[in-house]
């Protein structure tokens, strides 16, 4: 089976070949490659072998670099031989595309399925014909890049039942049969096993993200999901993958926010993920796609037949078939009680709570939905016939409110000593799921409007998981129902939420009760959150040097905080016991932080002590710091061994760590060893590879080689680097070729991403050039991202011409960019046009962004019309804002001055009340 002389194999002939020959050429041995690669002498010597299987593809990269071979032909030659020899690994997470179910992947059923007559076996759930749209066009391009051994990453955005799922399911039936396996991590949460099992994904694996949200805006995940994702699409080796996703419009729009300055920024990594790599598919069926319906609904399809007799007018096909029209009905329709449940469960899941909600809450909740004459005629059965009138299906096999039965988590046993502080108390009693579409349509429907008194007392009586309870503690503060806040953190922090503690002892601390403040803290740190302990150990040091934090942070560290002996240590140096901070970063490398053998080893070097310094880098590079060997290279370089240097760069590299050869690369720069520096660059992996070749090219333009700049760049842009195709775009520009510049932003354009057109237009228009710069701007438009008109109009603000600014920003509007609304309002307040500013304003609100509202309050307040700011102030906080920290100072500014104790749940002031 691998013997070559066959020719059954002639991918793994020619591997084999180029192999060789890349050896002839560079003189080496099989042992000298083997040392040269940091491979192993006999799987050198098999990989060469015609007589031993195929090579795996780590073998062939690490020889491939070792030869200064090109990696990725010699991947694909890898891979090819693999699927001929039937040597594919078939390990790692998911099973064949072949063995799943499309509903197992939460792809709406259409319509009841049938049974074989008389087989007693369960109905399979029925799917409608499919009909592609533009988008499909996307993702089958995707799928073809991914077939043909690149990874790839496309997230799909759209609302509640617009196809994205289908879409997916249907773009990855090619690679069926191919071999390709499917991923979902679902079990016991998404987010654990994503972040779980990310570093086993082989290649060849569709990685299925379906509600994304799940993933990537999980408080404690999501951020290193997104970073192991983006290794995994990065890494040639890991290859090849793609990654499919879907997400609803506003998490697409909160994930790619950008933070304001000096704040905090919580989703980075996750908006660098997905920057230029979503897809949106549009919420109706445009022409071409109902002609294509009913062609197939004429040739039998009785699915689509019936949903184009009620959807043909607006084109709202798909979610017609996922049965959203029946459910909107069944809701507007409901029985006053059954209505009362439903919009509690719609403001339950927008403010923060989980998808399983407990059925005691929510028949607590409920009452206060209820006008008074329904009240006074509920029956002693109403919540029952309530849910029971919920639970029947319409058409697709959806109800509005479903029982549902949440997965136990599997943990590892606890010690009993903390069980009771660690684990959250059980949620007592039957719980449901609401529908998805009604779930959307409350988060739009039901925006501007704060739940009742009864929804946050159930709320705190009823809800026990304590990260529900903190999400709703922030939203009551998000709306100033200050004591209602103050209440549920209390309780949040009672079931064991850190954030709760930590909100908690810091307003222990600001009263002066220190005492309490450690108490809260250490109840925090017992709960793996030690950030309480390190923060009140940093403030008694400023008052009381080194000593008096000591306790505060030796308990930090006892509950696994490394940085706590970090800090103690800098404390012990500062105050000239460098003896003492030495033994305290050996303590922290004795309790496995082999990274404190590499601050060991900065503070010896400070001192002077460069042998010692290299001894502890030794150290730690031995216990696998691939810090300290980068460190170590370094020292090489500037003592001229560059050969040393390369070595341990090297060994950097094949422990995951290529910042070693981008940094060598660097100083070869600089000594003006260019030859030597594009070496390292092909040796590099990943995000280093890229910004090196990128480096180089600017070093070969600045040194008059515009071609060989754009080689390296055209280089980095077939590794998938969108930075390098804007170098490109630049390189382009400043050479006089326009013509030639557009055509580069045309071809990032056909791969969906419209970063590029919006950083050209801007450029155009620093230049000066405006007609261009409006130019390229509508077409950034048209391609459905309006920042470069929202940045257009700004400047022309700036420039004084208002009108011209206005009309950018109504185009950026029509282009659905509510951010244009909030500026359009600015304009009209500072025209003196409240009445339109207001208007404005209001319509921002509904998008999640108060902070007009809350200026036009203040300058309402400001000019004695106190009513007409209470009412602008009391619209603001019932709808509270999606992007607090954005509008923190403002918002309190005026809802401090004009209610000190909060509001009621029904928008009237808070008596005074003490905390």
């Amino acid at each position: 089976m691998h013997d070559e002389q066959n020719d059954q194999n002639r991918a793994l002939a020619e591997l084999r070949k180029l192999l060789g020959a890349g050896m002839a050429r560079a003189r080496l041995n099989q042992t000298d490659l083997a040392g040269l690669s940091g491979l192993g002498r006999t799987t050198v010597s098999e990989a060469l072998s015609a007589k031993k299987p195929v090579p795996s593809a780590q073998t062939v990269t690490a020889m491939a670099r070792a030869l200064k071979l090109p990696v990725q032909e010699l991947q694909a030659l890898q891979r090819t031989a693999a699927e001929t020899s039937g040597t594919i690994p078939t390990g790692g997470p998911g099973r064949p595309i072949g063995e799943w179910e499309p509903h197992a992947l939460e792809v709406h059923p259409a319509g009841p399925g049938r049974a074989a007559s008389g087989s007693g076996t369960p109905a399979v759930r029925a799917l409608s014909g499919y009909v592609p749209r533009e988008h499909d066009v996307v993702l089958a391009d995707a799928v073809r890049d991914a077939a043909a051994g690149h990874s790839r990453i496309v997230v799909l955005v759209g609302t509640s039942s617009t196809g994205k799922t289908r879409a997916c399911w249907e773009a990855v039936q090619p690679l069926a049969d191919r071999g390709w396996r499917l991923w979902h991590p679902f079990d016991p949460t998404r987010a654990g096993a994503a972040l779980e099992d990310l570093h086993q994904v082989r290649p060849r694996t569709v990685v299925w993200l379906n509600e994304a949200q799940h993933y990537l805006g999980d408080r404690a995940a999501g951020e290193p999901i997104a970073a192991a994702v983006h290794h995994l699409l990065v890494t040639p080796e890991r290859g090849p993958i793609l990654v499919l996703g879907t997400l609803w419009p506003e998490y697409a729009h909160q994930y790619m926010a950008l933070p304001t300055p000096g704040g905090e920024d919580p989703h980075s990594r996750v908006r660098e993920l997905l920057a230029g790599r979503t897809l949106t598919v549009p919420d109706a069926f445009d022409a071409p796609a109902l002609a294509s319906a009913t062609v197939l609904a004429e040739g039998g399809d009785r699915l689509l037949g019936d949903a184009l007799t009620r959807a043909s007018t607006d084109g709202r096909v798909a979610q017609d078939l996922a049965g959203a029209p029946e459910l909107l009905d069944r809701y507007e329709h409901a029985s006053p009680a059954a209505k009362a449940v439903l919009e509690a469960a719609m403001d339950a899941r927008r403010l923060g709570v989980g998808l399983h909600l407990p059925q005691t809450f929510l028949t607590d909740a409920a009452t206060d939905y209820l006008g008074q004459s329904d009240y006074d005629q509920l029956t002693d059965d109403w919540a029952d016939r309530a849910y029971a009138e919920l639970a029947e299906l319409v058409h697709g096999k959806q109800a509005p409110l479903r029982r549902t039965i949440p997965r136990p988590p599997r943990r590892p046993p606890i010690p009993t000593a903390t069980v009771a502080a660690v684990v959250p108390s059980p949620t007592a009693g039957p719980q449901f799921r609401l529908a998805d579409y009604l779930e959307q349509h409350g988060r739009t429907s039901r925006r501007h409007l704060c739940p009742p008194a009864s929804f946050w007392h159930a709320a705190h009586a009823r809800l026990t998981h304590p990260d529900d309870l903190n999400s709703l503690a922030l939203a009551a503060e998000g709306r100033w129902r200050l004591q209602w806040a103050h209440c549920l953190r209390h309780r949040a922090a009672d079931h064991g939420n850190t954030d709760a503690l930590y909100h908690l002892a810091e307003l222990r601390e600001v009263a002066g009760d220190l005492e309490g403040a450690e108490a809260l803290a250490r109840r925090a740190a017992m709960l793996g959150s030690t950030k309480t302990l390190y923060r009140l150990a940093v403030l008694r040091a400023k008052t009381e040097g080194w000593q008096g934090p000591e306790p505060l942070l030796r308990e930090a560290a006892d509950h696994g905080n490394t940085n706590a002996l970090y800090r103690v240590a800098e404390l012990r140096e500062q105050a000239g016991d460098r003896q003492g901070a030495e033994s305290l970063l050996r303590e922290a490398a004795d309790r496995g932080d082999i990274h404190a053998l590499y601050r060991l080893a900065e503070m010896l070097a400070k001192t002077g002590d460069q042998q010692d310094a290299e001894t502890l880098l030794r150290e730690a590079a031995d216990h696998g710091d691939t810090h300290a060997l980068c460190r170590l290279a370094e020292q090489r370089e500037e003592a001229g061994d560059r050969q040393g240097a390369e070595d341990l760069a090297r060994q950097a590299a094949h422990c995951g760590n290529t910042n070693a050869l981008y940094r060598l690369a660097e100083l070869r720069v600089e000594a003006g060893d260019l030859e030597d520096a594009e070496d390292l660059a092909r040796m590099a992996t990943g995000e280093f590879r890229l910004r090196l070749l990128c480096r180089l090219a600017e070093v070969r333009e600045e040194a008059g080689d515009p071609e060989g700049a754009e080689a390296l760049l055209r280089t980095a842009v077939g590794h998938g680097d969108a930075n390098a195709l804007y170098l490109l775009v630049q390189l382009r520009e400043r050479a006089g070729d326009r013509e030639g510049a557009e055509d580069v932003v045309r071809q990032a354009i056909d791969y969906g991403d419209t970063n590029l057109l919006n950083r050209l237009a801007q450029s155009r228009e620093r230049a000066g050039d405006w007609a261009g710069a409006e130019t390229l701007a509508r077409q950034v438009a048209n391609h459905g991202d309006s920042r470069a008109l929202h940045h257009l109009a700004v400047m022309r603000e700036q420039a004084g011409d208002r009108e011209g600014a206005e009309a950018l920003l109504w185009e950026a509007v029509n282009h659905g960019d509510s951010d244009a609304l909030s500026r359009l309002a600015e304009l009209r307040e500072k025209a003196g046009d409240l009445e339109d500013a207001e208007d404005l304003a209001r319509q921002v609100a509904h998008h999640g962004n108060t902070i007009p509202l809350y200026r036009l309050a203040e300058q309402r307040k400001k000019a004695g019309d106190r009513r007409g700011a209470e009412d602008l102030a009391r619209q603001a906080a019932n709808i509270g804002d999606t992007s607090p920290l954005r509008s923190l100072t403002v918002m309190r500014n005026v809802l401090t001055s004009l209610w000190p104790s909060g509001l009621d749940a029904d928008g009237t002031p808070t008596a005074q009340w003490e905390p």
